[in-house]
């Protein structure tokens, strides 16, 4: 968990062309919404995410409301639950108030995470 990480490169050409939603810094949304494939979120949004893909917060960014997902990356403000089948990274100025579920987690440096983490995806084992 706080070993050497392989960041991800949402800038690549290969992510990019998956981006299906963009909602820029000067856009505020009220309500739940539910995306195919990838959404990038540089503006506010009041209510519930369902993403079927990957969730890209910018560092200007606030969501009030529950996200689920399959990855996030987030450098800006949720308030609210993550859920996510694979991985969420919190990249350096996230400010999370709620817990995240996920499978792997990376916490940059300057973040800022009130909640619990759960780890799904692998089962505990107990040595005795």
């Amino acid at each position: 968990m706080f070993g050497k990480k392989d960041n991800i490169d949402y800038t690549n050409k290969d992510h990019t062309s998956r981006l299906d939603t963009f909602v820029g810094k000067s856009t505020t949304l009220k309500g739940d919404i539910i995306i195919q494939g990838s959404i990038r979120i540089d503006g506010q949004i009041d209510g519930n995410i369902e993403v079927s893909e990957t969730l890209i917060c910018g560092n200007e960014s606030f969501i009030k409301g529950n996200v689920t997902c399959k990855t996030a990356v987030i450098a800006g403000r949720i308030e609210g639950n993550i859920t996510a089948q694979t991985a969420v990274e919190l990249q350096s100025g996230a400010n999370i108030m709620g817990d995240i579920t996920c499978a792997s987690l990376i916490i940059d440096k300057n973040c800022f995470f009130d909640g619990k983490c759960h780890m799904q995806g692998k089962e505990k084992t107990v040595k005795s």
